[in-house]
This record gives structure tokens, C-alpha cells and sequence, in this order.
């Protein structure tokens, strides 16, 4: 299309002008969805009243009206945003139909009735229904936002008291002041437009949503989620970690401030060839990603070594998975290691649960090592065993798995079976925990929520799914991992897990001679924790990735990162695990097998973790 004649926000605009006031029309009314409205700089501010479409939007009591337009343009589908964020002409279709002096007389009573609220209005111009929502500050708004430049600092790490001794957090879920519509709404909504309930799910009450996050030309699609056994609960749970994945996605609390070579950093920095990379044929095959050169400048966050108890420079792309374009992605990081708490040392402690998890679940499946199996009639906790007999009357074998390696810290893979055979026939999840009944919640509480609903996915995306039985090189994504495991015909590559005949060991059996977590100190815990892996030779970096969003709830997010432990990567092409020298040697140091493993002994089979 050409360039318009008459700029198109004013010919939506400009009646509506002249009908409300006559002062500035930058201080009226703001046509959206005629340009980038996240490109748009301080001096341009829109606005008290936004219009789009049939909608008419009135920034109520304090409330930024850039902060509206970015969050507004943030909720709209893909191919909208692409339009906007990517270039090109737009124009209008036509006269605005709306703009009639009773719509204006409308605008102006309902401003006057909005006199001393906070928050978003908005008008249906076509019915007059007219909703409130409220309006989350955007931190990168070039008018109000809050981001600080980049910069060292020793992590507070100061923990509260347990709520329980094992519960690990210091508050439940629903003492945080989290307002489900602030975050999830049509017209502004930071963690997307409307939140889904699965009513038809057996075993849990999940509620999901999405967002899409832009990085260079790219729009991700970003699924966050609760399974608990109410709506309301999951639905909170699910914007908790809807808040987590957008924190750990990109710097938005902090701008970033380090671009330098790693040769010039020298000591101050984390070499990422530590945590892996990938092989020189990955990079044959996609030519468009470069591989990491420590002559080559990149951004660089600060993070702190909590070994060395000293800053450290840690990549970017490392520390956050959805900053750099792809073509600078040497290592496409995901939210393995990033947790959210109560304060930075509850998240710190989860983010490196999650890390040793992952870990112990990579070396058991690539090592193709059976391991001791879990019997679940025998955990002390009622929920679990309930949830057990839940799944057994919908078809499924809930088994579980002691999967500790190195760390004297308990891991356990979950594996839901369906004991038909039929499709959806395995679903995997995992935990850990210094207490082994909540790591075997944890990971009931995955395979609880996915296994009803992998044979679903699997029999529709059936042909694809099929391709892949045969050449791995189609696995691509985070999906794939599990769905692959639905079609029946993948069960034998678990076989050296599922099929080793020895009888389940009663739970408190299996950790008799493990200490137990302390009754109310979460800073001892994680202490204990950090040791047992520095102990090892091995380092635990953190970065402060909380968002100003998160602070005002009281929240914190960490990423943890530990170089050397194999890490969790989607798609065949990218699994750094299998050229990192643990994988062939931790099994041997740890006294459970009696030789470093050689290629032969590894099980070339893509996992199976959601």
C-alpha cells in the first residue's frame, strides 16, 4: 500500500478533537494502531483518551498514558504487532464511524464518574459497556519507566523464617497481592489477554495463558501456567510464573551496560564454553547463528559468584533467553535455573534446585542409567498418594525415581505410564528438594498436570510427531521432547528406566541417611545446598533478574547458573549436554558406575522433559 495522504491517527482523531475540547490534541485524544507505539520516545505522550476500533480507552487518576499505549500494543495479536513493530505503510479504512457528539458527551460523563480512581477505562463504543482494569506501570516507558543501568552488587541473601520446615517459602502463593485482571486483560494485560482454563482436564485444575515477547524481528510465544487443584489457585500460581518467565527473558529492571570481548575481561568474567556450546555442526547447518569467539564483543550482565563471594560478568545470553537476535544466540539459554521467592535468597534456592535437577535427570537419560525406583503408597504426604490412585483410575502408573548424582541432594524424575500402551503413553516431570516428599510433589504435580492430556496433543499432531520417530534432526522445539514420548513406539528408549525389575523402595527407606532441611532458617538450607556443590569444584553464579513489577509485589527472581553442570537444551541439534566432559565422568566419580562412560555407552535419544 502507499503512503496515506492524511496521517490515518488523525482522521480517527481529529473529530473526536474537535468534539471534546480545543486544547493540544496531544493532550486529548490518541488514535492507536497507527504506529510502534513502543518505538515512540518521552516527548510523545498520548493522550487521556486511546482509541482503537469500537474502543475507546480513558487513562484514569494517575496513570501514564505511554505506559497504556505500550502495554495496549503489547497485548495485540502477532500479525498486528508484526504490522506495527516490523515496518511498513498503514491506512485508514475509513472515516472513524464514532465520532458523534454522544460519544463525546458519553467520554466526558464517564471521565467526570472516573474522577480520583486510578486505572483504565474502557468504553465499548458500540454497546457502552464500559470496563475497568487496572493499569501495571511499564519499567521500560521512556516517560515514567524505572530501569537502572547495570552495575555490581553482593546479593542480599537474608532469608525469612519457613513457613513449615518443608515447605521452603516463606509465603504461600495467595499472601501475595497479586490482582489476577492487572495482568491478564484484553486491553493491557502484561501477561496476555485472557487466562484458559482447562475444564477438561481429570487430574488437576490448570489454568494457562500467553504472552509474546519480541527479540529482534522475532515474536516468542511465551506459555505460562498453574496446576493446582482449584481455578483460582492455579491462576495465581500461573501469574506468578507467568512474572518469573518475563523476568528471566530480558533485562528490564536494569539496562545493560558491558559490551566487551571475553579476552579483555579476563578473570571478571564467566567463559560460557563452561556451560557448554554447541558443535561445529550445528553451526554448518545453521550458518546464521555465530559461534561464540572470545575476541568478539558482547553484552555482558553483572551476576555475583557465590564460591568466590565476587561479581562476575556472566553473557547476556546466558542470563537472559530472549535479549540478543537470534543470529547472536551462540547458546539458546530457556528458564532452567530461574526462580522467583519471597526474597532473593528463596529464589536463589529454587533456581538451584532446578539446575541440580535438570542436571541428575541429563546424566541419568543420556547415561543410560537405571535408577533406584520410589515406592509412592509409601510417602507420608495424603495428597500424594491420593494424587497416585487419581491417576491409576484414569489409566495411569505413577513411578517415580531416585535420580541423585554428586550432590547429596534429593532429585526425583517422575514417569507417568499409561498402562494401556496406547498413545500418550509416557509423560516425564521431575523435583528437587532437601526434602524428598516435596521433590516428589513437585514432580507428581508435572506429570499429574501433562499426562492426561499427552495422548490428546500427540494424536493430533500425529504425521509430524511420526517423522521424528526416525530422524531426530526434526526435533526441534520445547514440545517436541515430550510429545515425541506420547506415540507408543517411543516407550523403548525408556526401557533401561521403566523395565529394570527391581522392587520400589519405601520413601523414607531410600533417604534414612539424609539430614533433614532445617525446621525454619531457608539461608541454613541454602547454605547446606551451596556447599554441597562448591564442595564439588564447582561455582554458583547468581543474577538479580527481579523486575520492578515483581518488587512492588515483594517478589524476587534469580537466575542461577552452575558452569560445568550439563544443562537442559529443546531440539537435537542443540544438546550441549552430550560434548560436556561430565556426562561421561560424573556417574564414575560418584561410585554408581565402575568406568567413564564412553561414546558407545551413551543413549543418543532426544529427552523426554517438558
Amino acid at each position: 500500500m502507499g503512503v496515506p495522504a492524511i496521517d490515518p491517527g488523525h482522521r480517527v482523531t481529529g473529530a473526536m478533537i474537535a468534539l471534546l475540547t480545543t486544547e493540544d490534541p496531544a493532550d486529548t485524544v490518541h488514535a492507536l494502531g497507527v504506529r510502534d507505539e513502543r518505538a515512540a520516545t518521552a516527548d510523545t505522550v498520548p493522550g487521556r483518551v486511546q482509541v482503537y476500533g469500537r474502543h475507546a480507552m480513558l487513562v484514569a487518576g494517575t496513570g501514564c498514558g505511554r505506559c497504556l499505549a505500550r502495554r495496549w500494543q503489547a497485548v495485540r495479536p502477532p500479525d498486528l504487532r508484526d504490522a506495527l513493530e516490523l515496518g511498513g505503510d498503514t491506512t485508514a479504512a475509513g472515516e472513524w464511524p464514532y465520532a458523534t457528539p454522544f460519544v463525546a458527551d458519553a467520554l466526558r460523563a464517564l471521565w467526570d464518574a472516573a474522577a480520583g480512581s486510578d486505572g483504565v477505562l474502557d468504553l465499548d463504543l458500540e454497546t457502552l459497556r464500559v470496563g475497568r482494569v487496572p493499569l501495571v506501570p511499564d519499567p521500560e516507558c521512556p516517560r515514567c519507566g524505572r530501569q537502572v543501568p547495570d552495575a555490581p552488587a553482593r546479593p542480599d541473601l537474608t532469608a525469612g523464617p519457613k513457613r513449615t520446615p518443608t515447605s521452603f517459602r516463606a509465603r504461600d502463593a495467595a499472601d501475595y497481592p497479586v490482582e489476577p485482571t492487572a495482568w491478564v486483560n484484553p486491553v493491557c494485560g502484561p501477561l496476555g489477554a485472557v487466562p484458559w482454563p482447562d475444564l477438561t482436564s481429570t487430574s488437576t485444575a490448570p489454568v494457562t495463558g500467553v504472552f509474546h515477547p519480541r527479540s529482534d524481528r522475532y515474536l516468542r510465544e511465551m506459555l505460562w501456567g498453574g496446576h493446582a487443584t482449584g481455578y483460582g489457585r492455579s491462576l495465581r500460581l500461573g501469574i506468578l510464573e507467568g512474572l518469573e518467565r518475563a523476568a528471566g527473558l530480558r533485562p528490564t529492571g536494569r539496562r545493560t551496560a558491558v559490551v566487551a570481548a571475553l579476552d579483555d575481561l579476563g578473570d571478571d568474567a564467566l567463559d560460557p564454553r563452561a556451560c557448554g556450546r554447541y558443535t561445529d555442526g550445528f553451526h554448518e547447518r545453521n550458518p546464521h547463528v555465530r559461534p561464540f569467539a572470545p575476541d568478539r564483543p558482547i553484552p555482558w550482565v553483572w551476576g555475583w559468584s557465590l564460591r568466590d563471594d565476587r561479581p562476575v560478568l556472566v553473557p547476556e545470553v546466558l542470563a537472559y533467553y530472549h535479549c540478543a537476535p537470534v543470529a547472536e544466540r551462540f547458546v539458546q539459554e530457556n528458564s532452567s535455573g530461574c526462580a522467583s521467592g519471597g526474597s532473593l535468597a528463596e529464589a536463589v534456592y529454587h533456581g538451584l534446585m532446578e539446575a541440580v535437577e535438570r542436571d541428575a535427570f541429563m546424566l541419568a537419560w543420556y547415561g543410560r542409567r537405571g535408577l533406584p525406583e520410589l515406592d509412592p503408597h509409601t510417602s507420608s504426604r495424603v495428597e500424594t498418594r491420593l494424587m497416585v490412585d487419581r491417576l491409576a483410575m484414569y489409566g495411569y502408573r505413577a513411578r517415580f525415581f531416585d535420580t541423585r548424582c554428586t550432590f547429596d541432594i534429593p532429585v526425583v524424575t517422575a514417569v507417568a505410564e499409561r498402562v494401556d500402551g496406547g498413545f500418550g503413553t509416557l509423560a516425564f516431570g521431575g523435583g528437587a528438594s532437601l526434602d524428598p516428599e516435596t521433590a516428589i510433589a513437585a514432580a507428581l504435580c508435572e506429570i499429574a498436570s501433562d499426562a492426561v492430556m499427552v495422548g490428546v496433543r500427540a494424536g493430533a499432531d500425529e504425521p509430524r510427531l511420526r517423522a521424528m520417530v526416525d530422524d531426530y534432526t526434526r526435533v526441534w522445539g520445547l514440545h517436541d521432547h515430550p510429545l515425541l514420548y506420547g506415540l507408543p513406539e517411543m516407550r523403548r528408549h525408556a526401557s533401561f528406566l521403566l523395565d529394570h525389575g527391581e522392587r520400589p523402595h519405601p520413601v523414607a527407606e531410600a533417604y534414612a541417611r539424609l539430614a533433614p532441611p532445617h525446621p525454619d532458617d531457608l539461608g541454613a538450607d541454602l547454605d547446606r545446598c551451596v556447599r554441597a556443590v562448591t564442595d564439588a569444584g564447582l561455582d554458583v553464579v547468581v543474577v538479580d533478574q527481579t523486575t520492578p513489577e515483581q518488587r512492588d509485589l515483594g517478589l524476587h527472581t534469580a537466575g542461577v547458573t552452575v558452569p560445568g553442570l550439563l544443562p537442559i537444551d529443546f531440539g537435537w541439534d542443540r544438546q550441549r549436554a552430550l560434548t560436556m566432559p561430565r556426562l561421561r565422568t560424573a556417574a564414575h566419580r560418584a561410585g554408581l558406575a565402575d568406568h567413564d562412560l564412553r561414546d558407545g555407552d551413551l543413549h543418543l535419544v532426544p529427552h523426554p522433559y517438558p
